[in-house]
């Protein structure tokens, strides 16, 4: 972690590789619920708001003004619930689709990402 990041409020206390594995996982779910949303299957809807929402909370967590932890932690639990969303829509699909099954795949990821980093949050704080 570079010493201007350390200076940031609430950043000392950051485990980085969570962080990391949290904004990987986030970029990877939107650009699999991007390519599964043009399949144009009746998921698509949820794939797009889902690839728009890990976008958003990828870039959050790149800012380097920092973060205020009540605003982040609101930020993933609504991650999370995208993620979930598409996943149960996609999962619909999963038996004859490989796109929406791997779709699911990398929400269940990126809401497991998301845990661990509301998770290590909450142990910084």
């Amino acid at each position: 972690m570079s010493d201007d990041m350390k200076a940031m409020a609430g950043m000392e206390n950051m485990d980085m590789a969570v962080m990391q594995a949290c904004m990987d996982a986030c970029s990877a779910c939107e650009q699999a619920c991007t390519v599964c949303s043009m399949q144009l299957m009746d998921c698509a809807p949820e794939c797009m708001n889902c690839a728009d929402m890990c976008n958003t909370m990828m870039r959050s967590m790149m800012r380097m003004q920092g973060m205020t932890p009540a605003v982040m932690m609101a930020m993933l639990d609504a991650c999370i619930a995208m993620c979930q969303m598409c996943m149960d829509a996609c999962m619909e699909h999963a038996d004859h689709s490989e796109v929406c099954r791997m779709c699911a795949q990398s929400c269940k990821a990126c809401m497991d990402a998301c845990m661990d980093m509301k998770n290590m949050m909450m142990a910084a704080a």
